[in-house]
């Protein structure tokens, strides 16, 4: 009777730890939905943010200058309504941007970064979305446990508006088996006003997806690949994916046979640890030449305190620092220069200051007097991982890593709270400047007095 007792005891374990198996097998198969989020007309839905008067209205982001030069970069919907479109030249579009009040914004890069960072903290607060990582800087992806498709569709739909309550931004949202038919999802939520800006995409659902997504909009896929698609007759998501494996390994690279597999529903492209720069530049050609070096050292400072954000936010450090300037090489009636200098840190760094003063003293190292300079910039290079850095010998107390680290996370954080360069040093000057033209100045003067 005793070991009859000790068998069954014995099964009844083994049962139970069966069940706990089978109870942990369906719950990591409902952690597979992938969560696509992307922030709709981005840059242009920032600068809506911040002026509410501008809502249901033409607005345009464009990288313009004081002469009024540059493209437009992002439009809001209105705006595309009146056949604006991205990449048009400013000058161009000048006399429909007037006519039509459209209110242009120069783009202001650290702000959007900044909004970014805050869209990542409010879905991290929310609790709902799991593995949570930001792809770019208007693209999230993560996982929800729940694999009901209406469940879900509400869950997204919470996320989505304590997006936009906290930060203003709309964005549209996607889900399904992998990250790719996440981002087939999201496309239809763009593309498909029915979906509200939600379409979770389930397995029986993929196929009918696939055969109406042009295949230049598959992620992984792109517009440089499509011509060669199309000629072998492939139009659609869903040619691509019917096409057997060894054809996609014969004409393909490896991140095409990946992109293949996801939209079989096969999960194999890691989105957790997007690649890290190799360098960073910011440069920029002004609109009227300066043979000041003053401005130059202005600029510059600017440039490197950039670089060295940029760094910081994809936690790497550098090891070299090079700053150039160059004349305006279309003005054969001028004299013509160029040059660049190259600092190698003893210790990597993330410091705006010790990265600053590099760049100015490689800009004292080049300048020459007499030329009119067109543009200037600054690269960081040899960067690496911040989590590992060998330190000099001779390396001092006050030129501690942590220490440092511990300074600029300080100034970052009171500059994402509080707008971007709140802090910043003398060099970088103290008066913003406003490279928009005149005309939209008055567009949006106009535009704040009829609300």
């Amino acid at each position: 009777m005793e070991i009859e007792r000790r068998v069954e005891t014995s099964f009844e374990n083994d049962c139970c730890f069966l069940r706990v198996l089978i109870f942990c097998a369906n719950f990591a198969q409902r952690m597979s939905i992938k969560v696509h989020i992307d922030c709709n007309n981005f840059y242009a839905s920032c600068e809506v943010s911040s002026r509410p008067d501008l809502y249901g209205k033409p607005v345009v982001v464009a990288n313009c200058n004081e002469a009024g030069g540059g493209i437009i970069l992002a439009l809001t919907k209105e705006a595309k309504t009146l056949g604006l479109k991205r990449g048009n030249p400013v000058f161009r579009v000048k006399e429909l941007l007037a006519k039509n009040n459209v209110a242009v914004f120069p783009a202001n890069i650290p702000k959007y970064v900044d909004i970014s960072k805050k869209i990542m903290q409010v879905v991290i607060a929310s609790g709902i979305v799991q593995d949570f990582i930001q792809y770019s800087v208007d693209e999230f992806f993560g996982t929800i446990p729940v694999d009901d498709a209406d469940e879900l569709r509400i869950y997204i739909g919470k996320v989505k508006d304590a997006i936009m309550q906290s930060t203003g931004i709309p964005v549209s949202c996607g889900a399904s088996l992998t990250n790719t038919l996440a981002k087939v999802a999201t496309w239809f939520a763009k593309h498909y006003p029915a979906y509200h800006e939600i379409c979770v995409l389930p397995k029986d659902k993929i196929d009918m997806a696939l055969r109406k997504l042009p295949i230049e909009d598959v992620w992984g896929i792109g517009r440089a690949s499509a011509p060669r698609l199309h000629y072998d007759n492939i139009n659609t998501a869903y040619e691509f994916a019917f096409k057997s494996e060894s054809y996609i390994k014969q004409r393909f690279s490896i991140a095409g046979v990946r992109t293949w597999k996801e939209l079989h529903g096969v999960s194999c492209i890691d989105v957790s640890s997007p690649p890290k720069q190799r360098s960073i530049m910011l440069s920029r050609t002004f609109a009227y030449m300066t043979d000041s070096e003053e401005t130059l050292h202005t600029y510059i400072s600017n440039y490197a305190a950039g670089t060295a954000r940029k760094l910081r936010d994809q936690h790497s450090v550098c090891c070299t620092i090079t700053t150039f300037i160059v004349t305006n090489r279309h003005r054969d009636d001028l004299s013509q220069y160029g040059n660049s200098a190259t600092r190698r840190l003893t210790t990597p760094t993330a410091d705006t200051v010790e990265i600053v003063k590099g760049a100015l003293d490689m800009l004292h190292q080049i300048f020459r007097s007499g030329y009119q300079y067109k543009k200037a910039g600054v690269i960081l290079g040899d960067i690496s991982d911040d989590r590992a850095i060998q330190l000099d010998l001779f390396t001092s107390q006050n030129e501690n890593p942590k220490r440092t680290r511990k300074l600029m996370e300080t100034t970052d954080s009171i500059n994402t709270r509080f707008g971007m360069n709140k802090i910043r040093l003398a060099s970088q000057g103290y008066e913003e400047k406003n490279y928009k033209m005149k005309e939209v100045q008055q567009n949006k003067s106009e535009s704040t007095e009829d609300t």
